[in-house]
């Protein structure tokens, strides 16, 4: 399956809710779920009263709403889903653990892009370093102590430091520290269910996998 090229703000409309893909548009009245939150399409508008979803149909829209928050693939999913289930803990906060410690997330929630779609563009053109080292696999897993920043050369990008300048109106999780004179962040300790900060049913798509 191909990744989804269109508008990001028609994912949010259809999953009802702020994905966060269209970076600081999110946290302003232009934002789509503030202006038109009904279904995209000719009669979304006839049909705002969403269908309420049972079993299922539920399962399947909450694996969907994670999916497209973090940009990942059906098969992608799958893996880390896969992963969680074999991992000592509550699978479905391993399953979120593992989207969040994504090297293109934490440039993400360190402020260094304003959006994950933009992260993963600065991850993959070699923007962002760990440990010094140039990473440009954007589903990279940071650990705990891991050190996280901008390439020297690239600390002077207009698109990085807007960024930087905005991440004030969204907020640094506890679990992450920055520096905002040099670009340097680290993982201070391993993401735990509440900073995501989109309302997530996890138990829902654990349930959905383990049929």
């Amino acid at each position: 399956m191909a990744r989804y090229t269109g508008a990001a703000c028609r994912l949010c409309r259809r999953e009802g809710i702020k994905l966060f893909l269209k970076g600081q548009r999110c946290l302003t009245d232009k934002c789509a779920i503030d202006k038109r939150n009904f279904v995209p399409g000719e009669h979304g508008k006839s049909h705002f009263r969403r269908r309420q979803l049972i079993g299922y149909g539920q399962q399947l829209r909450e694996k969907q709403k994670v999916k497209r928050m973090y940009g990942v693939l059906e098969n992608q999913f799958r893996r880390y889903f896969r992963k969680a289930e074999i991992t000592k803990g509550v699978t479905g906060e391993i399953l979120l653990q593992l989207l969040e410690r994504r090297l293109d997330n934490i440039t993400f929630r360190m402020g260094f892009a304003l959006s994950r779609p933009q992260a993963r563009q600065f991850v993959l053109h070699g923007h962002i370093l760990v440990n010094g080292k140039r990473v440009n696999i954007p589903s990279y897993q940071v650990k705990k102590g891991d050190e996280v920043s901008v390439l020297l050369k690239s600390r002077k990008n207009p698109l990085i430091l807007s960024a930087v300048e905005g991440v004030s109106g969204r907020g640094l999780p506890e679990w992450l520290n920055l520096d905002r004179e040099t670009l340097t962040g680290q993982v201070l300790e391993l993401p735990s269910r509440e900073p995501i900060g989109v309302p997530i049913e996890v138990s829902l798509i654990v349930e959905l996998y383990s049929k």
